[in-house]
């Protein structure tokens, strides 16, 4: 395949994402028409990067831990995310949930709630659905990680939908390590999440959840690094710790 058809194909992939003139339209054609089949592979592999980018910005839609109460309408979508150590406990970083995502099984939306901390409530409005926890990345100081999950549940978008304690079990820095995430909602946890529903949303307050915890409520999956690697001195490294 030529360079040239290969620009076409990546400029019609980003157009046909955007809404632009006829006048922008005409200059982006002149572009790859003119594009010099000789260019050197570190231009093509630029351009290849932008495109792609500008092609796939805006496919996950990221979503603060806490919705503003200006900006509820509907029903919300309540949980709790909780790191647990597993494994040695002396560690140098102490592990934090950056963001969990969640797609809609039917339209593959995805969507990343940002939670930034060791411990924190969430609350969000997801439209109708059957979700699944597709996704959780986490932070141990410079360092970051990241684990594929499967865990599905319903979301009503009219009504509270209480999905329970995500908790996430980060086993010891290591090779081969591993993440567990179980999910639970016992009574102190239920009574809590409602103390914490009636003090973010007075206009809930007295209003009754639908609990629904996702599916299967444990499992455990591979924990993998994200690169590039900080740049420490061999005795920060994580794995000689």
């Amino acid at each position: 395949m030529k360079l040239r058809t290969i620009i076409n194909i990546l400029i019609s992939l980003l157009l046909s994402r955007h809404n632009f003139s006829q006048a922008e339209l005409i200059e982006a054609h002149k572009i790859s028409y003119n594009f010099p089949v000789t260019m050197k592979p570190a231009m093509v592999q630029f351009v290849f990067l932008v495109t792609l980018v500008a092609g796939l910005w805006g496919c996950v839609t990221q979503l603060p831990a806490l919705i503003d109460p200006q900006e509820v309408t509907e029903g919300l979508v309540i949980g709790r995310v909780v790191t647990v150590l597993t494994g040695d406990r002396s560690r140098r970083f102490s592990p934090a949930v950056r963001f969990v995502e969640v797609e809609d099984r039917a339209s593959h939306k995805r969507f990343q709630v940002e939670i930034n901390s060791p411990d924190r409530y969430f609350a969000a409005h997801l439209p109708s659905g059957q979700y699944r926890l597709t996704r959780v990345q986490i932070t141990e100081g410079p360092f970051m990680s990241m684990a594929d999950v499967a865990m599905t549940f319903p979301v009503d978008a009219t009504v509270i939908t209480y999905v329970g304690t995500w908790r996430f079990g980060i086993d010891s820095p290591r090779y081969g390590r591993m993440i567990v995430v179980s999910v639970v909602a016992d009574q102190a946890e239920t009574v809590q999440v409602q103390d914490f529903l009636d003090g973010q949303y007075p206009m809930f307050k007295g209003s009754s959840m639908a609990e629904t915890l996702p599916q299967p409520t444990q499992i455990e999956a591979r924990l993998y690094e994200i690169m590039p690697y900080p740049r420490y001195p061999r005795y920060f490294r994580r794995h000689w710790w």
